[in-house]
């Protein structure tokens, strides 16, 4: 049967791309309060097609944009979550866009519209797969149920109420998702590791005012200087983040996983000229994807404080502002980390200031298990689906929903990428390969096609 499906995926090459293009036209950017009612559509639309295809679905309320979960009904094998979310990234700056966001043009064998990659290009692989094994079977070979939601890109605030209160409807062995990209744009992959995060503002504050430097200079400590003072020391001539404890839960790459990092062509060079940087840097004794994907980092994020104006001011600032983040690895606690780094930071800051912390986010890392079933099933997938196996490969972002499905449903996450890793998501230009929509589709036909055999 699986060769039938993919027959009939084959003939449909031109209509998936027209009907890609019909979602990808509608402006959901959950962010912006003046595309409510287009955000709310483009939940509609993903509604309608599960609907069609014959598949019980419903459209969740929730306190900002909606929820749609569906499910296929009885299968074999193991249940399958496929989440995915429809929202967008606002367009930012049109005029470096070579074409309008939202009308897609095809140019070199590639879709450019905001939301081709991230995500709607990648999760409509999934339900065009689902809606192809209705047409030709009649049923899904495996129980798939789909929880598409409309705020992923404001930090997805209602979807843990979502999934604690709809716990058994969501049930499955394994969650699924497309968010994630290839390893290049010719080797597919699948992500086992994203990383955790803490974000912090750091205020130093000292007089009342900003005061004339050089009446009062001298004679009271410079909260930017002071500032300055604690960024310097929160690393070591290794670049080693000097964080009390900051490394002692660190789980450290097997043997396994340093030589598979080893045994990827990974351009180091051409990683380099994309960045546009002079050098690349970062922890004594640790290759660059090991620093990238499996070691945990502190960055000033932003400073904001004192005279920041065109021409000179010679002002002492009365508050500074740092913004950090912190990235995290499997098996440090943010809790943990988070009281280390205040304590810390107060013990670093010099007399004659005041230090406030202000909490803004934090997520717990995630890795999945390799060798699973379901690994296994997508890793089979993808090599149908794409002629190529695919690497296994980590990611140093941060997805707070892989901990969340953890926890509520005790099921792990497969992250198969189907966009290039340099679609510009998030920036102009945004765009998705029509050949890896294509072959995204075919390999989440397969994939369910596995799954009914995974045991």
């Amino acid at each position: 049967m699986i060769e039938k499906v993919i027959a009939y995926i084959d003939a449909q090459r031109e209509t998936y791309v027209s009907r890609l293009n019909e979602l990808l036209r509608i402006p959901s950017i959950s962010t912006d309060p003046e595309r409510r009612a287009d955000t709310r559509r483009a939940g509609q639309w993903v509604h309608q097609l599960l609907l069609a295809c014959g598949m019980k679905s419903e459209m969740l309320d929730t306190a900002g944009h909606p929820c749609i979960i569906a499910d296929s009904g009885a299968g074999d094998g193991p249940a399958v979550l496929i989440y995915g979310h429809y929202d967008v990234q606002p367009t930012g700056d049109e005029s470096l866009w070579h074409s309008p966001p939202f009308e897609p043009t095809v140019r070199n064998g590639s879709v450019f519209a905001r939301g081709s990659a991230d995500d709607k290009g990648q999760v409509l692989a999934h339900l065009l797969a689902a809606e192809a094994w209705m047409k030709v079977a009649g049923k899904l070979p495996t129980r798939v149920k789909f929880l598409i939601e409309g705020e992923e890109e404001i930090g997805s605030p209602n979807l843990e109420r979502i999934v604690q209160s709809q716990g058994e409807r969501l049930a499955c062995g394994y969650v699924a998702l497309s968010d994630t990209p290839k390893f290049n744009a010719d080797i597919p992959a699948i992500t086992y590791g994203t990383k955790g995060l803490i974000y912090k503002e750091i205020i130093v504050t000292g007089p009342k005012q900003n005061l004339h430097s050089g009446s009062y200079g001298g004679t009271l400590t410079n909260p930017g200087n002071a500032a300055a003072q604690i960024i310097a020391r929160m690393h070591d001539a290794d670049r080693r983040v000097t964080v009390p404890g900051f490394y002692d839960d660190v789980r450290e790459l097997t043997a396994e996983e340093k030589a598979q990092m080893k045994r990827l062509p990974f351009d180091e060079q051409g990683y380099l000229s994309a960045m546009g940087a002079p050098a690349l840097t970062g922890e004594r004794g640790f290759t660059t994807l090991e620093r990238r994907w499996a070691r945990p980092t502190l960055d000033v994020n932003g400073i904001v404080g004192g005279f920041i104006g065109a021409g000179a001011s010679t002002v002492i600032p009365a508050k500074m502002v740092v913004k950090v983040s912190m990235r995290l690895v499997p098996n440090q606690k943010h809790e943990k980390v988070s009281r280390a780094f205040d304590e810390y930071v107060r013990s670093l800051a010099p007399e004659g200031v005041t230090i406030e912390l202000l909490n803004h986010s934090h997520c717990s890392a995630y890795v999945s298990p390799l060798g699973t079933p379901g690994m296994k099933a997508a890793e089979a997938a993808i090599e149908a689906g794409f002629g190529k196996k695919p690497f296994y490969i980590r990611e140093g972002g941060t997805l707070p929903i892989l901990p969340l499905f953890k926890s509520a449903l005790g099921a792990e996450s497969l992250m198969i990428g189907f966009c290039h890793p340099d679609c510009n998501a998030h920036g102009p230009n945004e765009f998705f390969g029509l050949s890896d929509f294509h072959c995204g589709i075919k390999t989440a036909a397969h994939f369910m096609h596995r799954m009914s055999q995974a045991a």
